[in-house]
């Protein structure tokens, strides 16, 4: 099982959605094409898409009135599975939160905002409890939490470029 955050999740399903940018601040090329062929590879080899509720909400937002839609899509796929922030995940934050809090800082040397830092943990506890294999996300600050938690996480760059599919000649 692999983790999709709310930026993966919105190349996937909103059309307007930015590609994120690499080292350089430039978008990556061919964000949205790459997002698609991982989970057509993923769906192929039968992997499960975890999509995290924080992570839902944040494409909600952003789907305005194609919500509904997105949810349809989302629960019409059987490598989908939207998992919840339950008592399993907060028993995690909270170890997650006192282990901080223990080496003098709550945000572990975060200088996002304290809702941010809540929410990243939330995604990340979900990926520790479903045992996922990877955190797909181009969130800097939820990477570097990911792999503080000994997470790996890939960005859309690190993802490969579909290959030209082949046109008939006739």
């Amino acid at each position: 099982m692999v983790l999709f955050d709310a930026t993966m999740l919105s190349l996937l399903f909103h059309p307007g959605a930015k590609a994120p940018t690499d080292a350089d601040g430039q978008p990556i090329s061919r964000a949205r094409e790459r997002v698609e062929y991982l989970v057509e590879t993923l769906e192929k080899s039968k992997t499960k898409i975890i999509i995290p509720t924080p992570a839902l909400a944040e494409l909600l937002v952003l789907a305005g009135d194609a919500g509904p839609k997105y949810l349809e899509q989302i629960e019409d796929k059987a490598f989908f599975k939207v998992s919840d922030f339950d008592k399993r995940a907060a028993i995690e934050v909270s170890l997650q939160i006192r282990e901080a809090m223990g080496s003098g800082n709550k945000k572990a040397g975060s200088v996002s905002t304290w809702a941010k830092v809540k929410f990243d943990r939330q995604i990340v506890a979900i990926a520790k409890v479903e045992s996922i294999t990877a955190v797909y996300s181009d969130d800097k600050d939820l990477a570097k939490y990911a792999k503080a938690q000994e997470i790996e996480v890939r960005g859309v760059n690190d993802l490969p470029i579909p290959p030209m599919k082949q046109e008939p000649l006739l």
